[in-house]
């Protein structure tokens, strides 16, 4: 387990601060996981960048659904990444397709470019695409730091060999945070599995939360 980072998605400051406790290595703060993650309340986020010590990512997303966003949705997102790079956060997780189911690259970058100096991680919008290794290479275009997936699949255990796959072909370019039913009971087994991985990300991802 040496140098693999634990990411734990959390939607609460007890949440936080309990995976921080816990060996929590970095926080993917969201708002209604019910919904898959929105954009948390700006206080909240404030006041964990306050109080925690290690680095926070925050959701950008306006709304539950898909993730094919109209102009104003978009123009939201610009609008909250700007807060959240006024907060100090480390950095926003971001995914967006085209009404083709493919990523927007277009769009991406945008975003990418305006979150700078922040990292930028795509999330599991990723996994609703047909050809994963098509929008990998989709993603490579638009700069972003971290994809976060759980191989098109519900479980990461489900996906051991197309998880394998993605990391290969992401090189040096994109760093796979592996999630799925990621849990501090399987993470063990699924480090071995994934040998290649060293980014982790879950709701359970340590005891307590």
């Amino acid at each position: 387990m040496t140098n693999i980072i634990l990411e734990a998605c959390v939607e609460t400051f007890q949440q936080a601060a309990t995976a921080e406790a816990n060996g929590a290595s970095r926080i993917e703060l969201c708002d209604r996981l019910d919904l898959g993650g929105l954009t948390p309340p700006m206080e909240l986020t404030g006041r964990l960048l306050r109080t925690l010590r290690i680095p926070i990512m925050a959701m950008v997303r306006p709304r539950g659904g898909d993730f094919v966003f109209s102009k104003e949705e978009f123009e939201g997102m610009k609008t909250e990444i700007d807060k959240l790079k006024d907060l100090g956060c480390r950095g926003v997780v971001i995914g967006l397709l085209t009404p083709e189911g493919r990523i927007d690259i277009k769009r991406t970058r945008s975003l990418v470019e305006l979150a700078r100096p922040l990292q930028v991680t795509f999330h599991k919008a990723f996994d609703e695409c047909a050809d994963l290794s098509l929008a990998l290479a989709d993603l490579k275009e638009t700069g972003v730091d971290r994809l976060l997936t759980s191989g098109g699949m519900k479980t990461a255990q489900e996906a051991v060999l197309v998880l394998n796959r993605l990391i290969e072909e992401a090189g040096e370019m994109i760093q796979l945070i592996v999630a799925g039913k990621v849990t501090h009971e399987n993470i063990n087994v699924l480090s071995r599995q994934i040998p290649l991985a060293c980014e982790f990300h879950g709701k359970k991802i340590v005891r307590g939360i």
